[in-house]
């Protein structure tokens, strides 16, 4: 892992399992479409030549926390469930994903729309990894995941505070 703080139990071995398979799966070539001359699209989006592809690979914390990646000679796309324990999780998170991807510009790999099934994906061609450090993308992705995990439960521990706030504030009327 990096020189950041290492994360231990279940969520430090997914991690590392998702950081060795971007970093396999993120060898990527530049690649000519062989349907449409002078066009170079991403394989994984276009799905035109099945030969292109490579087996889709899901990487499960547990059933509600998935990450499914797919990859192509030219391009790697990356499609993220978010944990949502209960309503709350699943508000939150359906909320910063659309947050995330109405700013889809800013971020260069996002997605606008997600994959059905999952919150968040990402789209990484071999432009990318010409332009940026691999390594350097595999910690994004990681920082990325931690933080949207980090993010939600901070949202949920506000939520939950500023109710009881209410709450209390509510039940003072009928004292």
């Amino acid at each position: 892992m990096s020189a950041k703080a290492k994360v231990t139990g279940t969520q430090g071995v997914y991690l590392q399992a998702l950081r060795d398979t971007l970093t396999a799966v993120l060898c990527l070539q530049n690649f000519a479409s062989q349907r449409i001359e002078r066009h170079n699209k991403p394989e994984v989006e276009v799905r035109f030549d099945k030969e292109l592809l490579l087996n889709p690979m899901v990487l499960s914390r547990n059933e509600d926390e998935k990450i499914l990646i797919e990859g192509s000679i030219n391009s790697v796309r990356i499609s993220i469930k978010i944990k949502q324990n209960d309503q709350m999780d699943a508000m939150l998170a359906d909320r910063f994903s659309r947050f995330l991807m109405q700013r889809a510009e800013d971020f260069e790999i996002l997605r606008r729309k997600a994959l059905n099934g999952y919150d968040i994906s990402l789209l990484i061609t071999n432009f990318h990894v010409e332009e940026m450090w691999k390594h350097k993308l595999v910690d994004f992705i990681i920082e990325f995941l931690s933080d949207i995990d980090a993010e939600i439960s901070s949202m949920k521990l506000n939520v939950n505070s500023r109710s009881r706030v209410i709450a209390k504030e509510w039940l003072k009327a009928f004292t």
